[in-house]
């Protein structure tokens, strides 16, 4: 099983966070986005990453690989099992998808203005948020889930990002803090995304 993927990117952490925490068995293809490698690009049409190659079977975007590895590999289990906190799960993964992963793509992305403005409104979406984290050890959950590996990328860059949250958000870093001494996130750092803390 190869992963092809890029230093930095969140989609591409968040796909190897999962690969970790399941401790399945695979090889890293770091590549540079700005010269994607021949192989990349015939297996994959959008010529994106992440992309995931297991034998025959080709896959790109984050959340179709991660729900690939929850199927294919069952334990430990990163999705409740019950239909209804499984909902809530896919409900919370559709919100940070949707609400704060273009918040980032902006900040990663634009021009300082719109930067500004992104920046200002994950720092406050994130915050505003603060009661959801402290309600139990994970998100939503007593158990770390996919929209844990979904929610540490960013809560990872928030310093590189130049994003300080309030002290009333302090629920935030703790979260953050339990997140980030996990053996699986560790494993799941690359030395680029090390540097983004240092």
């Amino acid at each position: 099983m190869n992963l092809y993927t890029t230093g930095t990117s969140i989609e591409c952490h968040r796909t190897r966070i999962v690969l970790a925490e399941k401790e399945i068995v695979h090889e890293i293809v770091e590549i540079d986005p700005k010269n994607l490698p021949e192989d990349l690009i015939d297996l994959n049409p959008y010529c994106t990453v992440p992309t995931l190659v297991d034998r025959d079977l080709v896959l790109y975007n984050s959340r179709v690989i991660m729900e690939y590895l929850e199927e294919r590999f069952p334990h430990p289990p990163l999705m409740p099992v019950g239909p209804v906190a499984r909902a809530q799960s896919r409900l919370a993964l559709f919100r940070v998808e949707n609400d704060w992963y273009p918040l980032v793509d902006i900040i990663e992305t634009k021009a300082e203005k719109a930067v500004t403005k992104a920046r200002k409104e994950l720092a406050e979406s994130i915050a505003a948020t603060a009661d959801v984290f402290s309600a139990m050890p994970f998100f939503l959950n007593d158990c770390f889930t996919m929209v844990d590996a979904s929610i540490a990328p960013i809560l990872w860059r928030l310093p590189h990002y130049g994003i300080e949250l309030p002290k009333a958000a302090m629920a935030v870093q703790e979260y953050a803090d339990r997140l980030f001494e996990r053996e699986g996130f560790q494993l799941s750092l690359t030395e680029s995304e090390r540097e983004l803390r240092l």
